[in-house]
């Protein structure tokens, strides 16, 4: 599956956007690619989208004529990571202009952080020599830090000076929110998006997955627009122990809202005393939610018996 997401350098949270599953297509007898899929990609993205203004960045396997006439043809900046032996042309091209004095360096100092950021940049470059009439605009990036060094680079679409190089560059590795907030948390947090999510003889696992990414953007539209969320995940300290709490919560209660559900993991709920009345019937409680009310104990709703709800679980609900 090829996972496309909405990202932004200053933003932890990451929107998963039109998940494009790399699969056969239909009338064809040839197996689906990375490439292929991303085409179709940004041919929807454009359909949906046609005004939407997006920076699109990638890793190195994306550097490539075809696919950057596709950036182009749909009206698409681009930040695209570069490797020197992927791109050999490219970069003996960039060492030729600094012999004739072509490219300009520029340092950026973060004394608070203890780190030096170093650029080299050229623009106006050939990709290789097979096209070189796709012409890109080099960044070269080293992170200079007390016990280690980090090194970069991109190419783009983007007229680069020294006074949007910094800017750039955080574009670029934003890229790896898609890996971390996306993929790692998909697979570690919960999710269980493992790799045996093969695609079988048939569409069910496709439809799995996609099902899974449908969840993953509700969660994470809550965790960038819900403050209750919010607060939630940061007392739980992790999202696999925020969903094992819901579902505990989901096992016992018959919860009225989302809302209602947060609250109580997030305000807690106290045990009902053993001399309250009941008014469950065959079906009691184990504990009633209470946020933060003093000694006033929640109201209590009575559930109809189960002999009267065709065999249906009687639970007991949450309210307040």
């Amino acid at each position: 599956m090829l996972g496309a997401a909405i990202i932004h350098p200053d933003c932890r949270a990451v929107i998963p956007l039109m998940p494009e599953p790399i699969v056969k297509q239909d009338g064809t007898k040839k197996n689906d690619c990375e490439r292929n899929a991303a085409k179709r990609f940004i041919t929807k993205l454009r359909q949906d989208h046609p005004h939407l203004k997006v920076i699109i960045t990638e890793d190195a396997l994306s550097s490539n004529a075809p696919h950057i006439e596709t950036l182009h043809d749909y009206g698409c900046h681009y930040i695209l990571g570069v490797k020197e032996g992927d791109h050999a042309y490219l970069f003996k091209r960039v060492q030729a202009a600094e012999e004739a004095g072509g490219v300009t360096y520029y340092e950026r100092h973060d004394r608070a952080a203890g780190i030096v950021h170093r650029f080299r940049f050229v623009n106006d470059m050939p990709l290789n020599g097979a096209r070189a009439d796709v012409r890109v605009n080099f960044i070269e990036y080293w992170e200079m830090g007390q016990d280690k060094a980090q090194h970069f680079s991109w190419v783009t679409d983007l007229r680069v000076s020294t006074r949007n190089v910094y800017k750039l560059m955080r574009g670029g590795r934003a890229r790896w929110k898609i890996e971390n907030e996306t993929f790692n948390t998909l697979k570690n947090q919960g999710y269980n998006f493992e790799h045996n999510y093969g695609h079988g003889e048939k569409n069910l696992s496709v439809v799995f997955a996609m099902l899974m990414m449908l969840a993953f953007l509700v969660d994470q539209t809550q965790q960038l627009c819900c403050a209750l969320f919010q607060a939630v995940w940061a007392k739980l300290g992790s999202k696999r122990l925020l969903w094992e709490r819901m579902r505990s919560l989901f096992y016992t209660y018959e919860l009225e809202s989302m809302r209602q559900l947060l609250e109580a993991l997030f305000y807690g709920w106290k045990r009902q005393p053993d001399d309250m009345p009941s008014p469950w019937g065959r079906c009691a409680p184990i504990t009633t939610w209470c946020p933060f009310q003093g000694d006033t104990w929640p109201s209590l709703i009575a559930e109809t018996p189960v002999s009267e709800r065709n065999g249906w679980p009687n639970y007991p609900k949450l309210v307040s």
